[in-house]
């Protein structure tokens, strides 16, 4: 199977848009190094750093959705993140950062996307990485979404892709070939599975394409691939039949019994996505047969949602971890902070093997705008997280890195 993959790859090469090197010969080193945080905070997280600034970013006018994954060796991570390019809502440029003494210092930036860079005649923006290790290999993928740069935002987007065989140092991108050709939004990480007895990897994501056409849909789904070239749309998550709910941005893991997959989403009011669903509570849902049919999504209710993304995985040992933002949603005009509420302090709550979600327990809170984490374990119980963050009034400045343990 490695060697058919390798061969996979190869071909894939062949499909390169713009040679990786180049890229990292022009990449500039940051300005001002990477430095502890200074600000006061609470929490379970420690050793909290800065990894990137938008400072570093000339033609960007903020920072946001990191994704972090192990490195080649035990003590490298490798975090990717978007460059809000200016002038645009949510996309621009995709960069990757190396660090090789479990997150102490951060390497210079290097590009995966460019939005500077055409394809042919024509110019894409990005948004959203997803990193991922292809199994029995050293590669590393990194799967996000481009769009035409002159949309408004990025919610008429297609699934890109480059990878690294040196660790994040370089990026070769890749052109897919895909049998789902529908607008879609990445988030979560990908999982392994086996469907008929065949490995498969799934991707979730959804489409918003009701923003912009009547007749359009708020849709959660999740994508299928053997190769990692190669993806087709593996299933829908069944809306509730009342109320429908705007299901996006689902984390997949292990679910509570052997061979489940459970998916935990964010959510908003489907009609209407300025506003939360009533009370504000994340959906799941489960499937029992590889990913290929899932169960009608349903309200968690001790897991709170206030539409912003909540990290759900589990760990080695059996506990489900679920991060998120406390408060309301940003435009919530009734809360005491509007319009500095919403997106500030993240929380989290765990939940042992076959046992209940435990209470609220502070990830991270200093009194900033903080959003977006994802994590990943290191060792069991152990893991290392990054997440977007900026001062009191003003989000996605900078890239936080930080430790996090599961053990007393």
């Amino acid at each position: 199977m490695k060697t058919s993959f390798l061969l996979t790859l190869f071909t894939a090469m062949s499909l390169v848009a713009a040679p990786a090197f180049a890229q990292k010969k022009k990449a500039a080193k940051s300005a001002d190094a990477p430095a502890p945080v200074a600000t006061a905070s609470q929490g379970d997280v420690t050793a909290v750093s800065v990894v990137g600034r938008v400072a570093q970013h000339p033609t960007a006018w903020r920072v946001w959705q990191p994704f972090l994954i192990r490195g080649e060796r035990p003590r490298h991570l490798l975090v990717a993140y978007a460059a809000m390019a200016n002038g645009k809502k949510d996309m621009g440029d995709i960069v990757a950062t190396l660090s090789t003494d479990d997150g102490a210092t951060w390497g210079a930036t290097v590009h995966i996307f460019n939005h500077q860079i055409r394809q042919g005649n024509v110019q894409f923006a990005y948004a959203n990485p997803v990193l991922y290790r292809a199994p029995e290999t050293d590669i590393i993928w990194c799967f996000a979404m481009r769009c035409l740069i002159a949309q408004e935002n990025s919610e008429e987007s297609q699934l890109t892709a480059a990878f690294t065989a040196d660790g994040g140092r370089s990026w070769t991108p890749v052109e897919l070939a895909m049998h789902y050709t529908g607008p879609l939004i990445t988030n979560g990480g990908i999982v392994e599975t086996v469907i008929d007895g065949k490995r498969r990897f799934l991707l979730p994501a959804h489409r918003n394409t009701l923003a912009s056409d009547p007749r359009g849909s708020r849709d959660h789904f999740v994508l299928g691939s053997s190769s990692l070239l190669e993806w087709k749309l593996e299933a829908f998550i069944p809306q509730p039949a009342a109320p429908r709910v705007f299901l996006h941005e689902g984390n997949l893991a292990a679910g509570d019994a052997p061979g489940e997959f459970k998916i935990v989403m964010r959510t908003a009011d489907y009609d209407d996505p300025e506003k939360t669903t009533n009370p504000p509570r994340a959906y799941s849902s489960v499937s029992r047969d590889g990913g290929r049919t899932w169960s009608t999504a349903a309200a968690e209710p001790d897991l709170h949602n206030a539409k912003s993304k909540g990290f759900f995985a589990r760990a080695a040992d059996g506990t489900h971890l679920y991060v998120y933002n406390d408060g309301p949603t940003q435009r919530d005009r009734s809360w005491p902070g509007f319009p500095h509420g919403g997106r500030a302090s993240l929380r989290y709550k765990t939940k042992p093997a076959g046992g209940a979600w435990s209470a609220e327990k502070t990830f991270y809170d200093a009194g900033t705008k903080n959003s977006y984490p994802t994590l990943v374990e290191v060792a069991p119980g152990e893991f290392r997280a990054v997440w977007d963050s900026g001062d009191a009034t003003t989000p996605r400045t900078h890239i936080l890195f930080g430790k996090f343990s599961l053990k007393p």
